[in-house]
């Protein structure tokens, strides 16, 4: 069988940190298991807000990485207020009413100026090296992923073209997610947003998203064929730590303003409050990055001796602290748009063989899953006693040495058996 060559047109690529960038290092891991070749179209010198080194040891060798120079605005920014900038880029979006003056601003232009996001300055150049190199190298499929949504204008701009195959992947919705409210879009921006939106979703051949609200929300767009194709997890050899000494809460990655839960803070309080031995005992494990928010409502509710804050680690030091810990903890922000967020690392919690306690929107998907895989409980923002009895029942575990969850059914989410879902569809789309 011939071996079928694509690219894949991403700016998230080790060194880069964080969940953007695990989806396609995986799909690129395994897609030469499946007769496909991919090539991997990257920025040179991309302005990352997390770094993780060590994922540059996780890079295929049957990939081929090609890259072009990049222009983004925000490194100007940065000349201003490096801090600020690294944040927001990030996606931690201070509160509305605490934002600064530069903040506002840099969000206004954020917004207005550069549409779709601020690498749009890439389209034009990538597209002209691309034309030549796709033609010189005989490839015929293309994949864009975003965020930044600005990735997928290149794949437009080569679709008109040279009328090759595109598939256009959406890690996250472009103009429902949460942040898009607080980018203060004029409203010739907001149609701006929503015209490319719908440009891209319906000559593109085929759309991956990574949830099925997702699916239902676009297909109200687009009758292109929509496949959700979930993020998942890799079998991955991490050095083994005993389970912590303390009752911990660990909650991994970053947590942002719009995420503050104040049900759990208060089940937290009142639990510190009446049971002795839970104060003694309990601890809130954070890692990564913390909104100044999220920091003062646990102040606020007097948890704040309770912390542990690790800060950011690198991929694999997370995944030994995420193993080691007694309850993982995943939240998501309580709004209609957020219900079709499946973190990505509910996968990686999914496989941890650690309870998850997971706080949500009603009728979030991760809700389903985690329900389905028997890997954890999920709470509404309205069920403050549920959640509080469910800690308190896995403290008592916790204190007879048998807290411990049964999954069933994780195999659907491997890497693995995702990315031969991927190759039949590119197969078919040929």
């Amino acid at each position: 069988m011939k071996t079928k060559k694509i690219l894949i047109i991403s700016y998230y690529w080790p060194p880069a940190g964080g969940p953007g960038v695990q989806r396609w290092l995986k799909f690129v891991k395994y897609l030469p298991d499946f007769n496909i070749e991919p090539h991997v179209y990257i920025p040179e010198n991309p302005t990352y807000p997390l770094l993780d080194e060590k994922l540059m040891g996780e890079v295929s060798e049957k990939a081929v990485i090609i890259k072009q120079p990049i222009f983004e605005p925000y490194g100007l920014a940065s000349v201003f207020s490096k801090n600020k900038t690294k944040k927001i880029s990030s996606g931690i979006i201070p509160n509305q009413k605490k934002q600064s003056f530069v903040e506002k601003a840099m969000l206004w232009i954020r917004g207005n100026v550069f549409i779709p996001d601020a690498r749009v300055f890439w389209v034009k150049p990538s597209v002209k090296f691309l034309k030549q190199y796709l033609q010189e190298n005989q490839i015929d499929t293309i994949i864009t992923t975003g965020p930044p949504h600005s990735l997928h204008l290149i794949g437009l701009q080569l679709k008109k073209e040279l009328n090759i195959t595109w598939l256009s992947d959406f890690r996250d919705p472009w103009t429902t997610i949460g942040y898009h409210k607080q980018l203060k879009l004029s409203s010739w921006a907001a149609k701006k947003h929503k015209d490319l939106e719908k440009e891209v979703m319906t000559t593109c051949d085929q759309l991956l998203v990574t949830s099925p609200t997702t699916k239902i929300e676009f297909e109200a767009i687009t009758s292109k064929p929509i496949e959700v194709i979930t993020n998942g997890y890799d079998v991955e050899k991490v050095n083994k730590k005993p389970l912590d000494e303390k009752f911990t809460l660990a909650h991994i990655g970053s947590f942002l303003s719009a995420r503050n839960p104040r049900i759990l803070w208060k089940a937290l309080k009142e639990l510190t409050k009446e049971n002795h031995e839970f104060k003694k005992q309990f601890q809130l494990k954070l890692i990564g990055a913390v909104s100044a928010e999220v920091l003062q409502a646990i102040k606020e509710f007097k948890l704040e001796k309770y912390v542990n804050h690790l800060g950011y680690l690198p991929h694999d030091e997370a995944i030994i602290e995420q193993r080691s810990s007694q309850i993982l903890l995943l939240i998501e922000i309580d709004s209609e748009e957020t219900k079709c967020i499946i973190p990505g690392k509910l996968f990686e919690y999914m496989v941890s063989e650690r309870p998850i306690i997971a706080i949500g929107p009603e009728n979030a998907d991760f809700a389903q899953i985690i329900k389905e895989t028997n890997t954890g409980t999920f709470f509404k923002y309205d069920e403050l006693e549920a959640l509080k009895a469910q800690i308190l029942t896995c403290f008592e575990q916790f204190q007879q040495n048998n807290l411990k969850v049964y999954p069933v059914g994780l195999q659907q989410y491997s890497r693995k058996s995702l990315t031969e879902k991927l190759a039949k569809l590119l197969i078919t789309n040929h």
